[in-house]
């Protein structure tokens, strides 16, 4: 029998309230399970002790029996330093998809493209205004 340390949902509608059951994994999620070993109230502020109840020894009773939390339960046991989560990165999953990184590299190319337009228009009108000056002496006498 695979078993799960899980979240039951409870509460009514946009006020979850959640059980912490060990459960078969074939059992529904808000169906039958096995032992409650806690509960957890999203609603309350982090600090408040009443936010997370949980049982540790019957969390630990259940992990030795080959019990696996789901990924929630596994962040409250390592906080309550009960079970030792693995860290888990994925990089591939957020990078841009393939549209996202042509408008990137579009609008990097064109970054680029105003930078060095606008460092030479800088350096250009301090050689180009003695020849306009001259050009303009020439041009009225001309006239």
């Amino acid at each position: 029998m695979a078993l799960k340390i899980r979240l039951a949902r409870g509460g009514a509608k946009k006020r979850p309230f959640y059980r912490v059951v060990v459960a078969d994994t074939r059992f529904p999620r808000d169906g039958r399970f096995i032992e409650k070993i806690g509960t957890f109230n999203p609603l309350l502020p982090k600090d408040n002790k009443d936010r997370l109840v949980l049982n540790i020894e019957r969390a630990k009773h259940w992990l030795g029996h080959g019990a696996l939390p789901t990924d929630r339960v596994a962040r409250f046991l390592d906080e309550a330093g009960a079970y030792t989560r693995k860290a888990r990165s994925n990089p591939e999953k957020a990078k841009p998809k393939a549209k996202a990184q042509e408008r990137l590299d579009a609008a990097r190319i064109a970054a680029e493209e105003a930078a060095e337009a606008a460092k030479a228009p800088v350096e250009e009108p301090a050689a180009e205004a003695p020849a306009a000056e001259a050009e303009a002496p020439a041009e009225e006498a001309q006239a």
